[in-house]
């Protein structure tokens, strides 16, 4: 059993969540935080952590397209430095590259018939959802 993973897209305005099963079966959007203020962010996903079971963390890295790190990757290790200190010591936290998870999220979400506002707000977590399944198949 692989346990409940939370996937995490990370953002200054959004951050998008998903989660999987305990058996890393299947992933779920979950609503996304709207917050600029990391301690607010941080405090939902330990909401989510605590009530959900997690026990792991899966952030995604927004690395450029020839794998070194810009702006925004310098944000998400920030990020997860928070997360680390706000969890307990030992609690898995990794990343995953999260290079063309948007693009697929946009793929997917066109297909749904979502646009302008409804289409925003679910997209940050779809793309968390593109993330785990990423992981999921690759550790299951």
């Amino acid at each position: 059993m692989i346990g409940r993973t939370l996937a995490i897209d990370y953002g200054l305005k959004r951050t998008g969540l998903a989660s999987c099963d305990p058996m890393g079966i299947t992933a779920q959007p979950l609503p996304a935080i709207v917050s600029s203020n990391l301690e607010t962010t941080i405090a939902d996903i330990l909401e989510h952590v605590k009530e959900r079971q997690i026990v792991r963390l899966l952030i995604g890295m927004p690395y450029l397209p020839d794998g070194s790190e810009g702006e925004q990757a310098q944000s998400v290790h920030l990020f997860m430095d928070a997360c680390r200190k706000a969890l307990p010591e030992g609690f898995e936290i990794q990343h995953q590259d999260e290079r063309l998870t948007t693009k697929e999220a946009h793929t997917l979400l066109g297909e749904t018939g979502l646009k302008g506002k409804k289409k925003k707000a679910v997209l940050d977590s779809t793309a968390a959802v593109v993330i785990l399944r990423e992981f999921l198949a690759t550790h299951c």
